[in-house]
């Protein structure tokens, strides 16, 4: 599964490291050069957060739309 969020503060790169490390799955986020784990914060910390960076969950089903709800969530 995959989906763009766009992450404004390190408040919120916080949390979704939180949220991703939680998760049994592999969770990978990109922006135009880099591929960075999602549980790993100083990588996530490196990227370029001018722009929306893209999420991929290796995960289907209830998990898949239960993680996605969770991150989106962290936008508002």
């Amino acid at each position: 599964m995959s989906f763009q969020v766009f992450l404004r503060s390190y408040e919120q790169i916080r949390t979704f490291v939180a949220l991703a490390a939680r998760q049994s799955f592999d969770v990978q986020v990109c922006n135009d050069r880099q591929t960075i784990n999602g549980k790993d914060f100083m990588g996530m910390c490196a990227l370029d957060f001018s722009r929306p960076l893209k999420v991929h969950a290796n995960c289907t089903g209830d998990e898949a739309v239960e993680f996605r709800k969770n991150v989106l969530a962290l936008q508002n």
